[in-house]
């Protein structure tokens, strides 16, 4: 039996179709396809393309168990190292990171980074707003449950969307970034001083005392290995007290004078503070 399908009817739906397959090739435009290994997989995301500098994003999926770590990875770990020379129409790119959490090593020490997904917005600045541009990287990271399992990939994704499907994926791990803050800010929860005894930094935060509170240190360098500072059993009233050694300063650092940065991680909120040590 032949249908004759009315001409108004058929290019509605050729039209339907049409659509259809724009929105899955959008889809599909945003994001790379997944590299995967045994205990992970990672690609590249994009947001929107408007003006010379866009969001971008390098998106992590862990098997359960397993981590991967931050810029700093505290007592143990390895961080992920990026190459984007590769690409085209990039002037630079800027790797944010989200707030992360610490772990046991197995080692007695403790961890900093990332279990189950994780996203790292990406800034990038290209050349020329009026030319393509695609992004190429070369991802190096670890995965670890109780060993570490080195990962090598490498990601390659065109920005063209006026509209990405990623925009609501990228705003969320924007938001998961530490906010800059000072000391004594009015925030949630705030630093309220920093001091130095001799070999000891101590760190004293204001917040809730219902709060669970971390609190990770950074060298003015990425060889300057301090250790994750730990929560006195005792603090003043209305306060949380942070210490830790001036230790794992590269041959040659002096302390003084050295440019710390703070982050101060509780629940779904966080803020990194930039600090002089005197």
């Amino acid at each position: 039996m032949t249908v004759t399908v009315p001409m108004r009817a058929a290019l509605r739906v050729a039209a339907a179709l049409s659509v259809a397959c724009m929105a899955v090739q959008a889809h599909a435009d945003d994001a790379s396809p997944w590299q995967q290994d045994k205990h992970s997989a990672v690609r590249l995301i994009a947001g929107s393309r408007s003006g010379a500098v866009l969001l971008g994003g390098i998106a992590f999926q862990l098997q359960d168990g397993w981590k991967t770590y931050w810029r700093t990875p505290g007592d143990s770990g390895v961080p992920p190292r990026f190459d984007f020379s590769k690409s085209d129409n990039v002037e630079a790119v800027t790797v944010m990171w989200p707030a992360p959490r610490q772990f046991d090593d197995g080692a007695g020490g403790t961890s900093l980074g990332y279990k189950k997904h994780v996203v790292l917005p990406l800034r990038i600045v290209a050349k020329n707003p009026d030319k393509p541009l695609v992004l190429r990287a070369e991802i190096n990271y670890a995965v670890c449950e109780k060993l570490c399992v080195p990962v090598e990939a490498s990601a390659e994704l065109a920005f063209a969307s006026v509209a990405s499907t990623e925009d609501a994926t990228l705003s969320e791990a924007l938001n998961a970034v530490p906010k800059p803050a000072n000391i004594g800010d009015p925030t949630p929860f705030t630093i309220r001083d920093v001091k130095r005894d001799g070999n000891i930094v101590v760190v004293d935060v204001s917040a809730p005392e219902t709060k669970d509170l971390s609190l990770f240190v950074e060298g003015p360098t990425p060889d300057w290995a301090l250790p994750v500072p730990k929560l006195a059993a005792q603090s003043p009233p209305g306060v949380k007290r942070f210490s830790f050694e001036l230790d794992g300063l590269p041959p040659g650092a002096k302390a003084d004078g050295a440019a710390l940065k703070l982050t101060l991680v509780g629940g779904d909120k966080a803020y990194e503070f930039n600090v002089s040590l005197n």
